[in-house]
Parts: C-alpha cells; sequence; structure tokens
C-alpha cells in the first residue's frame, strides 16, 4: 500500500512477516531507484511493488529474526547489497554487505537516507531518516510507545537516543515503525512530555525543552 506518493518520494509499506511487521519501500520518482528497509517473512507483495525499480540496497534495522526472515529472499530477487549496524550484524545469519556506521548517508536517486544509531533495544540498532522527514524507526519507536528492552539500563539508553537524536528532528517528521500505525513525530513527542510531567526523575528531558 501506498503511504506517500508525490513527486519527491513515494513509500509504500507492505504487512508481512512472523510478527506483523512493515517492511518498506523506498523509491526516487525521478530515477526509479529505491531501498528496502527491513526483509521480514514472506516479502512477495514488496517485491512486486518493486518491480520496474532499481533497489539500490536493504537496510536492516536490527538483529530480531522477524526484520530479516525474507532476506534471502528479497536479496536473489533484487540482487541488492544488504546494510547493517556494526553492532547487530553478525547476530544476522545472511551476512550483510554493508557495515552502516551511525551518521552514515546513502543517496538513492535524489533522496537522501542517514542512519541513526539508536541502540537499546538491541545493540545496533539503526533508524534511517529519508529526506529529512520521513524516519524509518524500527523497532525503536512506535505509534504511542517504545520498543521493549532486555535491561533497564537498555530502556535508559535507548530513551537517550530518542530525545537525543530522533525528538530534536521537527515535529512534522513522518513515523514509519517496524510494526504498528505510522505517526508524526510530534504527537510522540506530546506523549513523552506527558509522561515527563508524570515521572520527572526517570525520564530525561528532550533538548531545548524549558525545565519542568
Amino acid at each position: 500500500m501506498a503511504l506517500i506518493y508525490d513527486q519527491e518520494i513515494k513509500i509504500y509499506r507492505t504487512l508481512c512477516g512472523s510478527d506483523n511487521n512493515n517492511a518498506y519501500l523506498v523509491v526516487c520518482p525521478v530515477t526509479m531507484e529505491s531501498i528496502i528497509v527491513d526483509a521480514p517473512l514472506d516479502p512477495g507483495r514488496m517485491l512486486e511493488e518493486a518491480r520496474g525499480t532499481q533497489v539500490k540496497m536493504v537496510l536492516i534495522t536490527h538483529r530480531h529474526r522477524d526484520h530479516w526472515e525474507g532476506l534471502q529472499e528479497v536479496k536473489d530477487a533484487t540482487g541488492a547489497p544488504v546494510g547493517a549496524h556494526t553492532q547487530d550484524a553478525f547476530d544476522i545469519p545472511i551476512p550483510p554487505d554493508i557495515m552502516i556506521p551511525d551518521r552514515a548517508v546513502y543517496r538513492v536517486g535524489t533522496i537522501e537516507i542517514r542512519a541513526i544509531h539508536t541502540p537499546g533495544h538491541t545493540p545496533g540498532s539503526v533508524c534511517f531518516l529519508a529526506s529529512g522527514k520521513h524516519l524509518f524507526s524500527g523497532d525503536t519507536l512506535f505509534a504511542g510507545g517504545v520498543g521493549h528492552t532486555p535491561s533497564v539500563e537498555d530502556l535508559h539508553l535507548m530513551y537517550r537516543c530518542i530525545t537525543e537524536k530522533l525528538y530534536t528532528l521537527p515535529d512534522d517528521t513522518l513515523v514509519f515503525p517496524g510494526h504498528g500505525a505510522d505517526s508524526v513525530l510530534g504527537v510522540e513527542k506530546e506523549q513523552y512530555r506527558a509522561m515527563i510531567a508524570a515521572h520527572p526523575d526517570l525520564l530525561p528531558p528532550i533538548p531545548g525543552d524549558p525545565p519542568g
């Protein structure tokens, strides 16, 4: 299903996988080059959408199985290189071709895609910001919540990454998570501010916000 379809960027979401995953196809309308974000099980409908485009990269948001179960099928169909963060790459059975560092920038036609390392859910969790206003947040940030973490320390780390790296983006940034509905970053910020008001000693503030 097309989420955005305009002269600047086309974004298609396919619901598939073993845990109701979202897989995304991001297309440059000028060059018809594309990238795929995550490769869950049974990616056939996404690959149908990708026909007529040149898939330049497959980006994996993190190492959990439900986000790469269809990776071999996607790679066989597209021949595109696979990218993942160094800290998660070696836990993906199909070895990635590209180790993605924090703040790496890739170009697909006229679209610039920036990697944002947001550890916590996993050590190598990465969000991808396309054209400065379309955020593919994996299992780091959902509509109405955040991803689970294996420890309290990891939860604090993830909240720091979210507040310092994601909530500093413009409020109108669109959020496309690994599961569930899409959202708008300003909505997620306001919900987080309400949480801070209820638990001021537990959660880090958003940089630039006035003291509570």
